[in-house]
């Protein structure tokens, strides 16, 4: 099953002023911060929440909900926007959010606060998705690869800061301001959306699948749960827990049925037959699995086993959130540059699984820089990874899947967190209140004492001998949880031999990959295909580009004159002066490229009191067309092994982009000036 193309981004932009755009930007990226901030900020606040609201067992379930809730609601939300309006369901999205960060912050107990938390993190799938669909809608084509990639590393960016920030709002206030904060930023981010973002963006007529999305977020809710509750809240023998585990695996059948029927699905079924995608969305599930289960485990360990301080704790996981920002980025420039993949991911899981039982191995007396050290073997492996995944599948898909199989790749990897989450969770809440009691050398636990109550405050003002047993109990509970990961992580390094080996497109290999961080975003093939053209196009030389478009034209014009050519074909008839003042220089600094085109015979001038009227010829006319076909080809030729030929929507969206491309430069406008102050 392929998807249906969607020209989604290829429309104009809607016609705004500089200063709108940058605003309607910033409360974009204000929304998208949110969303990514709350997928880690919560992890080196869970040692105080736990204590609070006594919910020692369900401790994982507080990331779980979130991330489970934004990654099957996320291909939902996209395709809602792009059929009923990006702009009223990107409002909608922030006001779901704020209302489950309210509600969070408000919770008494464990359970409200995981319902809360899956209703923010519903809010938070329309936020990461519809900021980075109105993009598309309001800036230019040469503007969007290059906000696109501010969106991925702002998103990267607050991956890393995301427990620091925690840590800090837990020192100084409490655990529910991790929540209370989001509410004035994002009534900033509806304010500035209400007022300054158009309401008529573009609309696509989309195919929804509601049954599918509805069968797979039921059927990974009712296996996540099978996976923490199982053992620690039920027996695994009790019907309940059976339960779940049969429905989970009944809705998963019928789930695989009705993507066969869907017109178009959530996930075409058709991919997995694409040995490149399957093995790279088995390894990033195994990459999400470990990430999201070390982040949560972590915190736990230096607060209360280490007794660090929240803010200390976000400190500390540095190295880790570093060493997976520093690999994630250089994995991609390398990937571009050397034009191989396959090593980075078998380095990388390799990495990962020494990082995990390196970390299996640190207890009370583990060093801080030992750990620091293990913490970034395990980052610089989770980072080799994440980027390298999303352009081997790029790399190996053919245009009718390039869409949903980019989006795939994301999406396994945040489900593998939700599950990683939640099997981990399951195993320490099996294990810890054991091995307290075995390390008190008691079979009950001392009067006034509940691991499912106290907070690492309440563990340090311990009566020293029961402190220590507390500690190394679950020091040993954290270090069976890692030690568990490491074969899980090893599978992950065999797949990732099997991951075969493509050589890389031209259009890969000429743009940095920048999806390591994302969501499952989910754009059609035709988006993606249009955001990798606009990627590039962002990153030219601009004299060079109208030198060799000149030269492939058959057009003996210096870049200056070719791009005057396209100013004049925007605004026929317009004078010398009317130009000047648009550029804000003198207008003699500009007669060089008005000669050049009149000498070739592409512009004639007409002396008049109103000034020298500009007009083209029809040689001049022609010499736009010749451009355009050469900026045209050229883009072409970046698509080389997708067949655009086969697919008139490329084409059509290519000849569009072209000429869009080229009457919307200004980066000459940088020449201009500095040739007014020279």
């Amino acid at each position: 099953m392929t998807e249906t193309a969607t020209p989604a981004m290829t429309g104009p932009p809607v016609a705004l002023t500089h200063r709108r755009v940058l605003i309607i930007i910033g409360a974009l990226v204000l929304g998208m911060f949110l969303a990514a901030l709350d997928q880690t900020v919560v992890s080196t606040a869970l040692p105080t929440i736990v204590g609070d609201l006594h919910g020692a067992s369900h401790l994982t379930w507080v990331v779980t909900a979130y991330l489970l809730a934004s990654t099957v609601s996320t291909p939902l939300w996209g395709k809602l926007g792009d059929q009923y309006g990006r702009k009223v369901f990107f409002q909608a999205a922030i006001v779901i959010f704020l209302i489950g960060s309210a509600l969070s912050g408000l919770s008494h107990s464990m359970l409200e606060l995981i319902v809360f938390r899956s209703l923010q993190g519903l809010g938070a799938g329309g936020l990461m998705v519809g900021a980075q669909t109105i993009v598309g809608d309001v800036v230019s084509p040469r503007d969007r690869g290059r906000y696109m990639g501010l969106f991925m590393a702002m998103f990267g960016v607050t991956t890393v800061i995301g427990p620091l920030v925690g840590g800090v709002i837990i020192h100084y206030l409490s655990w529910r301001w991790i929540f209370y904060i989001n509410i004035p930023i994002g009534a900033v981010a509806l304010a500035v959306t209400a007022v300054a973002l158009p309401g008529a963006l573009s609309k696509v007529h989309r195919v929804i699948d509601y049954l599918g999305t509805a069968l797979l977020a039921s059927s990974a809710t009712a296996l996540v749960l099978f996976t923490s509750l199982g053992g620690v809240s039920y027996p695994w023998n009790s019907p309940f827990v059976i339960g779940l585990g049969v429905v989970g695996v009944v809705l998963a059948i019928l789930f695989l049925l009705a993507e066969r029927r869907a017109k178009e699905p959530v996930i075409p079924l058709a991919l997995f037959s694409n040995k490149v995608f399957s093995a790279a969305g088995a390894i990033g599930f195994v990459v999400g699995f470990a990430m999201f289960g070390a982040l949560t485990f972590l915190p736990l360990f230096l607060q209360d086993v280490k007794g660090v301080s929240p803010i200390e704790s976000g400190v500390r996981l540095f190295p880790m959130m570093g060493g997976l920002l520093v690999a994630s980025i250089g994995s991609g420039l390398l990937v571009s540059r050397w034009g191989r993949y396959k090593v980075f991911p078998v380095v990388g899981t390799a990495l990962i699984t020494i990082g995990l039982y390196l970390m299996s191995r640190v207890g009370i007396s583990t060093g801080a820089w030992t750990m620091s050290a293990y913490m970034a073997i395990f980052g610089f492996g989770l980072g080799l990874v994440m980027q390298v995944l999303v352009v081997a599948v790029q790399n190996a898909v053919p245009y009718e899947e390039l869409g949903t199989a980019t989006s795939g790749t994301t999406f396994f990897r945040m489900i593998g967190g939700s599950f990683g989450t939640a099997v981990f969770g399951a195993i320490y809440g099996n294990l810890v209140v054991s091995n307290v009691l075995h390390a008190l050398h008691v079979t009950k636990a001392p009067t006034g004492f509940s691991l499912n109550a106290d907070n690492p405050a309440a563990i340090k003002s311990l009566p020293p001998v029961i402190r220590a047993g507390v500690q190394s109990g679950i020091a040993h509970s954290v270090q069976t949880v890692f030690l568990i990961g490491v074969p899980i992580a090893f599978v992950a390094f065999l797949l990732s031999w099997l991951l075969p080996e493509i050589e890389l497109r031209k259009s890969i290999r000429t743009v940095e990959p920048a999806e390591g961080f994302g969501v499952p975003e989910p754009r059609s093939s035709l988006d993606e295909v249009q955001l990798i053209l606009e990627r590039a196009a962002s990153r030219e030389n601009r004299r060079e580009l109208y030198e060799t478009l000149a030269a492939r034209a058959g057009l003996d014009l210096d870049p200056r004159a070719c791009w005057t050519l396209y100013r004049l074909a925007d605004r026929p008839g317009c004078t010398v002066e009317s130009v000047a003042a648009r550029l804000k220089v003198d207008p003699e600094r500009l007669q060089a490229g008005f000669d050049s085109l009149e000498a070739g015979g592409m512009i004639v001038r007409d002396e008049s009191s109103d000034g020298c009227t500009l007009t083209l010829t029809p040689a001049g006319h022609e010499g736009i067309e010749k451009l355009t076909a050469a900026r045209r080809d050229s883009m072409t030729d970046l698509l080389e092994g997708w067949d655009p030929e086969a697919h008139p929507e490329v084409i059509d969206m290519v000849k569009h982009l072209a000429k869009e491309l080229l009457a919307d430069d200004d980066k000459l406008l940088a020449d201009a000036r500095a040739a007014a102050h020279a």
